[in-house]
């Protein structure tokens, strides 16, 4: 399919009137029962975190956004994706490899049609969060 059948198939047209006038959103926060390995695990990939709280609250600049581990005791994340956009294809792969070296497992990165032509690397991290990290992909059109 390419990219025009795509957005012809799956986008409102004419697109609806959002209701709110958004910036962005500001961040994600996560609960996790393993704490501990979990920020260990992320530092690993990440590098230390830019804002500490107490000792149950640790979080990493990610472009305009911030990614924050917090104690929990709910079992962990569950059906939950968190998407990051890079500057590239080659960071996409770069960030999903570091990902996977560091214990996470992942698919293959794929093309793939979402709200646009992407780059699709996806992984899960040891913690059962899944991390989609995508780039757009002005390379190609169809796929």
């Amino acid at each position: 399919m390419d990219l025009e059948e795509y957005k012809r198939t799956h986008f409102a047209d004419p697109p609806p009137e959002p209701r709110f006038r958004f910036g962005s959103i500001g961040g994600v926060a996560v609960y996790v029962e393993a704490f501990d390995s979990a920020v260990a695990y992320y530092a690993q990939v990440l590098g230390p975190p830019a804002y500490l709280e107490g000792t149950g609250t640790r979080s990493w600049r990610i472009g305009s956004s911030w990614f924050t581990l917090l104690r929990g005791t709910n079992g962990g994340p569950n059906n939950v994706e968190i998407v990051i956009d890079m500057e590239s294809p080659q960071e996409a792969e770069r960030l999903q490899k570091a990902f996977i070296d560091a214990g996470g497992s992942g698919a293959p990165p794929s093309d793939q049609l979402m709200h646009e032509p992407v780059r699709y690397c996806p992984v899960r991290d040891p913690f059962g969060l899944d991390v989609l990290i995508i780039s757009p992909r002005t390379d190609a059109a169809t796929r």
